[in-house]
């Protein structure tokens, strides 16, 4: 057999390529599929020629072990480097698998066209080489893909914790200097200096409420769904928020809410999401505008909408701006819309933004519509 792969060596790799290419997967280069293929064809024939010598069971330094243990053998360090690089080409673990399955099919293909007999025990050390070059090509990819991803996941937790401790700072820094000027006498409540003082524990309030919410998103934590007035829901909203509008120098107008509508929902995390709508439209509002809160029902569903008057969204922004810490605008960065987005779609409900060109933008959250009685509309 070592001498039908050595007479037909070129072939076989040729069709690999061709196996490849049918599967429509990640254009891969020359060298990274020489290394894989192209070398382990070579080991098996290095294997199969120690395997016709006085000391057959030297090839086992090649090919590797019989029962799967634990050895360093060389068919299973270039697999290991295959295994690495068809991760880094943007491969999936199936084509680790797919490609010494393509040289399998390849030699068998090949020898019935040549008829030319593959011997049982030749046949046998071929799957060896094969499950060995498989197992060790998977584990290494599979290792390294977790690698990467836990990577990625250390440097958002950096980026958020970095945003969160920034925020915190400035708005904690703000409250003091603003306090200890109050506190000396020099100035009242009423005035500047209590607004300063107003705006940055109103920021501390969000900031919490976001983190508290992003930590019950990330985490997996189960809702506490209960079915709740819509009117009283609002209203509580309403009282909270007013404060918020009059450090922004705006104007908060909140539709009437029919007695009659509910929904059934985790009510901390609606208020959170929709919290950070209004603390977004206060935001980027112009000055002395409105910020309006509409909240009414359409056959079987809630819409609540917020509207304001920022001019409108920059060309594509509306496709991105639930993304993490993307920018739209000036200083339109951070974690609350897309926060927001999880909480709603946690509940069952949709998150959307219609831009108002040269006006301003509507974010709407959308849910099943649910009466006071208990009895749910078909969503």
């Amino acid at each position: 057999m070592h001498e039908f792969l050595t007479a037909h060596r070129i072939e076989l790799i040729d069709r690999c390529r061709s196996k490849v290419a049918q599967r429509a997967e990640p254009d891969t280069s020359g060298a990274e599929l020489d290394h894989g293929i192209t070398h382990f064809l070579e080991q098996l024939i290095k294997t199969l020629r120690v395997e016709q010598t006085a000391e057959p069971m030297r090839s086992r330094k090649v090919s590797g072990p019989e029962d799967g243990t634990q050895a360093f053998f060389e068919i299973g360090e270039t697999a290991a480097e295959h295994g690495r690089e068809l991760l880094q080409h943007g491969f999936k673990v199936n084509q680790v698998v797919h490609d010494y399955g393509d040289l399998c099919q390849a030699i068998t293909d090949l020898a019935f066209e040549t008829k030319t007999p593959i011997e049982i025990d030749e046949f046998r050390t071929l799957n060896r080489c094969l499950d060995n070059a498989i197992a060790v090509a998977v584990t290494e990819f599979s290792y390294q893909r977790d690698f990467i991803e836990a990577d990625r996941q250390a440097q958002t937790l950096n980026v958020r914790l970095g945003s969160f401790a920034h925020e915190l700072r400035n708005f904690l820094g703000s409250a003091t200097l603003a306090l200890s000027a109050i506190k000396a006498g020099e100035v009242g409540l009423t005035g500047a200096t209590g607004a300063v003082l107003d705006r940055s524990l109103v920021g501390l309030r969000n900031l919490i409420d976001r983190s508290l919410s992003d930590v019950r998103m990330t985490a997996g934590m189960s809702l506490q769904h209960r079915l709740f007035s819509l009117a009283d829901f609002i209203l509580e909203l309403k009282l909270s928020a007013s404060l918020e509008a009059q450090v922004n120098d705006c104007v908060l107008l909140v539709s009437h809410v029919d007695s009659g509508l509910a929904v059934d929902a985790d009510a901390d995390l609606l208020f959170s999401a929709l919290g950070n709508l209004l603390q977004n439209a206060f935001k980027f509002t112009q000055r002395q505008t409105e910020v309006t809160l509409n909240v009414y029902a359409v056959a079987n569903r809630i819409l609540i909408e917020v509207e304001d008057n920022c001019g409108g969204l920059p060309p594509g922004a509306a496709e991105k701006i639930f993304l993490p810490f993307n920018q739209s605008g000036e200083d339109r960065t951070g974690l609350g819309l897309s926060i927001a987005r999880r909480s709603v779609e946690a509940n069952g409900g949709i998150l959307s933004v219609r831009d108002k060109p040269g006006a301003g933008c509507v974010f709407t959250i959308e849910l099943p519509r649910c009466s006071l009685t208990g009895m749910v509309s078909a969503a």
